[in-house]
Formats: structure tokens, sequence, C-alpha cells
């Protein structure tokens, strides 16, 4: 864009004569200013209209609306009522120059003058005039300059006729009419709005004063839908001089807003039509600059209530996720709590009988100790103390393999030693593999690679689980025979485990996902969704990572980091 101090000025001339026209254009062009003609006021007001220029110059004397009356129409636009205007006159014209002044020309020079000097009486005005942006030209869908249209009901004859060329001089646009019904009908006519309504009180083809009632009942019945109290202006107009108290006071109790003579002198009506459409003009602005006020303030209000709406649907959504949280963290917790009294049960009850059955087993291999030199002359019971003793070998495998079972159960939940202390982590993964055992059975291979250091401060029972919820998962993903590949490593700041698969991985769009709580990629009522939220929560908890890649065997990896603390650390 074009900033204001190097953008050249562009002048409307308002000429009627051709000769002159094009003399003041070249003059003004040579000046260094872009220049567009209208050759009569009306034609002015059109392209004012389309594009706003910088400074208008318009000769007084113009066919139909002398220049006077264009000043007076720009001055009513709240558009261009900023819009310097120098009016253009004969030397001699002293009268016309103070009615060009008057009307509200900011300036008035003689065609005669100097070129020079009008140059620099532009120049100056162009100073002068606040800095605002030039409207470019539009397709003509834009709203025209306002002009005043008034309705002027009236008996049809010559005095009508004069009123409506003296206005229509003036600027005014002008709909003549004799009949009330007629007007009323006009007025109801919301494409073409009325600014104002000039009404004979005396007419006789009519009742002027129903008239006016009329009118303005219609005024007030659109003021309650449009809750515009002024639409429009009802001047009543008397043709006789001193018409009387009594027809006044009829006409403004039928709703007239002033009353105006028509007769003698078309000055002064002029003047007093121009001082009451002013004032109209003036509260409609005063209107729309409040109504702009408070659209204004409507505005910073809502902007003010979707910032706190934004804010609170922000503080919703974080208290949503606080409590999808707090409800994964509850589940594993009673998870944790029923596995530990699953255990302790377990514990209880097979514990018992198992220290029975291991007593009488070490009993009767006692006992066939101590009888089998007496039977050994006899081969048939000979044989039999040695089946007998094979069985309680056999008896004490399977009692030790219960044993086990148990001793793995209680490892993986450590119910008696809660808190973080110092983990043996390949035995604790071996733990999870040997309690995942049957669900691997023979078609998943699975691989060790334990190259970290064997200890780690973390808590036992959360590890367990977070390496059991993502072993299970890879498990479930592989589809027949399949690998899984179990890693460690660590570095000065991190201990890390990986857990690598051959299943068909996890697609990019859900890896941010897959750790939602009660988000699931398995069949309905096969997964309920918290065990990689759980698993993430507890690495968390660990101030720690969990991250997916994309594993040797082409399927899903997951790669634990926790923070690897130095072991003086810790006895510090």
């Amino acid at each position: 864009m074009t900033s204001p101090a190097m953008r050249v000025p562009h002048l409307l001339v308002v000429e009627d004569s051709e000769t002159q026209a094009l003399a003041i254009r070249r003059m003004l062009e040579a000046a260094g200013f872009t220049v567009d003609r209208a050759g009569s006021a009306e034609a002015a007001l059109d392209q004012l209209s389309r594009r706003l220029p910088d400074l208008v110059v318009a000769d007084y004397h113009l066919p139909g609306m002398n220049g006077g009356e264009l000043s007076r129409q720009i001055r009513l636009d709240t558009r261009t009522r900023s819009l310097p205007l120098l009016m253009l006159t004969n030397a001699s014209e002293r009268e016309t120059e103070r009615d060009g002044l008057e009307s509200g020309a900011d300036a008035y020079i003689s065609k005669t003058a100097d070129h020079d000097l009008m140059i620099l009486r532009i120049r100056a005005l162009l100073r002068q005039r606040p800095t605002v942006a030039t409207m470019e030209e539009t397709d003509g869908s834009a709203a025209p300059l306002r002009r005043i249209h008034v309705l002027l009901l009236d008996d049809p004859g010559l005095s009508r006729d004069n009123v409506a060329e003296l206005l229509t001089r003036d600027g005014y646009r002008i709909d003549a009419l004799d009949d009330a019904t007629a007007a009323l009908d006009r007025l109801r006519d919301t494409g073409r709005p009325i600014d104002c309504v000039l009404v004979g009180l005396r007419a006789s083809g009519f009742d002027g004063i129903e008239a006016c009632r009329r009118i303005n009942a219609l005024r007030e019945r659109a003021a309650e839908v449009t809750a515009d109290a002024a639409a429009f202006l009802i001047i009543g107009m008397e043709r006789a001089e001193g018409g009387g108290r009594d027809l006044l006071a009829r006409a403004f109790d039928a709703g007239v807003d002033e009353c105006i003579p028509a007769q003698p002198d078309p000055g002064v009506m002029r003047v007093r039509i121009r001082a009451v459409v002013r004032r109209k003009l003036l509260q409609d602005d005063a209107r729309r600059s409040v109504a702009e006020q408070r659209e204004h303030a409507l505005t910073e209000q809502r902007a003010r209530m979707t910032v706190a709406l934004t804010q609170a649907n922000h503080d919703l959504e974080q208290a949503n996720q606080k409590l999808r949280d707090t409800q994964a963290k509850l589940v594993q917790a009673a998870k944790m709590a029923s596995l530990g009294e699953l255990v302790a049960g377990i514990a209880h009850e097979i514990n018992n009988p198992l220290a029975f059955i291991l007593a009488h087993q070490h009993t009767v291999e006692r006992l066939l100790g101590q009888v089998e030199p007496e039977a050994a002359e006899n081969a048939r019971v000979a044989r039999t103390i040695a089946k007998a003793r094979d069985r309680t070998q056999a008896m004490g495998t399977g009692l030790k393999r219960i044993q086990d079972i148990i001793l793995s159960l209680r490892r993986f939940s450590r119910m008696d030693s809660g808190g973080f202390q110092h983990v043996d982590i390949p035995a604790g993964l071996d733990t999870v593999l040997f309690l995942l055992g049957p669900k691997l059975g023979e078609r998943i291979e699975v691989t060790r690679h334990y190259e970290g250091p064997p200890s780690l401060w973390c808590s036992p029972a959360l590890l367990n689980q977070v390496v059991m919820n993502i072993v299970s998962n890879a498990a479930d993903a592989i589809e027949g025979k399949g690998y899984i590949d179990i890693s460690t490593k660590a570095d000065e700041e991190w201990y890390e485990i990986a857990v690598g698969d051959s299943g068909p991985g996890i697609p990019d769009e859900i890896r941010n996902r897959v750790f939602e709580p009660f988000f699931t990629t398995k069949a309905i009522g096969s997964g309920t969704g918290l065990g990689l939220a759980i698993a993430y929560n507890v690495i968390q908890s660990h101030q720690g990572t969990l991250a997916i890649e994309t594993s040797i065997y082409g399927g899903a990896a997951f790669i634990i980091r926790v923070p690897l603390v130095p072991l003086t650390s810790v006895s510090a």
C-alpha cells in the first residue's frame, strides 16, 4: 500500500462548460493531480457514491442544483462531511461568495485568478484535511450518497410545482402527490424511504389535518417495529399568511413536527426546511453514534464472554482430564488391591495344604529310605519301593512348581514391600515372562538382551505391571507365530527398557491416543483401554517417558525410560 505522503491527490471538478472543464483539468494534471470531471451537481453526487476524492472543485453556477446547494448536500452526509470543497465563480460576485461559504464551502476563488494561486490554495486545503482512507471504485452496489427525499402532498397546480422546483434546485429528491391514500402507500414502500413529508394544510382535494394524523399514525406504528422515533419528518405548509392559532394547534396535535409558510417569500421556506432537515439529520447521526457505541460495547462484552467461555472450557477440559487420570489411577489401585488380596488368599489357601503335603512327602521319602535296604532281597518289593520313590520325587517336582508360582505372584505384586527400592530388573522381567508363559506359549518366541545394570531404583510392583501390560498387548497383537524382544540398556542419566514385537504396529494417526484412558483398538469386550493409560501414568510417576517406535520386526516398540539414580545418591 502507498503511504498518504506518496499518494497522488485525486480531485473532482464539477463544471458544466466543456471548455472551462478541459482548461481546469489540464492545469491540475500539470500540477501533479489526478482529475475526474462531472458536468452537474447531480452527476457529482453520483460519482461521490462510487469514490471519494481528496478535494472537490465546483463551479457555483451549475444547471439545476447550483454550487451552494451541492455544498449543502455534501455537508449533510457523514461520509463527505469533512471533504474539502473549493468554490469557483466570477470575481465581482461578492454575494455569491458569501452564499457559497455559508453553504459549507471551505474556500472561494475566482476563475480568473492566477493559476499558481489556485494550485497553492488547493494544496493548503489538502494539508488541512484529516488523513482518511480514500474510497476505491465499487461495482455500484454501495449505498448512494445520501440525498434528502421529500414527499410533497398538496393540490396540483402552480404553487405545488413552484415548491417542487425550489426544493429540487436545493438538491432534494421530490415525489409530488395530491392524494392522501396514495401518500400513505408511498410511505409504506420501505425500498424507497422518505425523509420528509410536506403537507398542504389547506388543500382542497383532501383534509390536510386528517392526512397529517394518518401519516403520524403510520410513523408511530413503524417506530414500534424499527425503534426509530423519527423515521421521517412531517412539515405542514400554510400558504395563507397568518393562518391562525387554531390551525397550528390542530396541526401540531395531529403530529406535525414543524409548520412553515409557503408564501409570500420562498426563500424563507427554503431556510426553514433546511433548518428542520438539518436538525433531523443531526439527530439521526446522534442515534447512529449511540447505536454504534452500544454495538461496540456489546461486541466487547461478547468478546469478553467468549474469552471467559474459552477459559471455562479449558478449565473444564483440564478438570475432566484430571478426573480421567484419577479414575484410571483408582482403577489401578483397585486392581492392585484386588491382586494383592487374590495373591494373599492364594498364598494362604495353598501354602497350608502345600506345607502339609511337603511334610508328608518328605516323611514318605524318609520311610522309603528306611525300608529300602530290608527289601533288597525281595525283587518284587524292591521294584515297588523304587517305583514309589520315583513317584515321590515327581511329586516333589510338582510341589516345587507350585512354590515357584506362588513366589512369582508375590514377586509381581510385592504387596509386602511398597514404595521405591532397588529392584533386580532382569529378575523382575523374567518373572513377568514366567507369569505370561501360558499366554505366550510356543507360538511366540521371546528374546532377551539385558545390557543395562541389574539394579534400578523404582517401584517393583508398578514397573512389573507396566511391562506385563505391554508384553500382554504385544501377545494379543501377534496373530499366529511371532517374536517379542525385550532389551535393557542405560547411559549416564536414563535406564531404558524396550519391548518390541512382530505385530502389525500402531498407525501414526492413533499413536497419540493409545495412552488415553478407555481408548482401545481391540474388539468390544476384549479390552478396557486402561492398560497403556495406567502404564503411562506409572512411568510419569517415575518421572520418566513412554514412547512408541517401530521395532526391528516391523511391529510396535514401546520404549520405557526412567531416570537412573546413582547408588551413592540413594545411600546418602
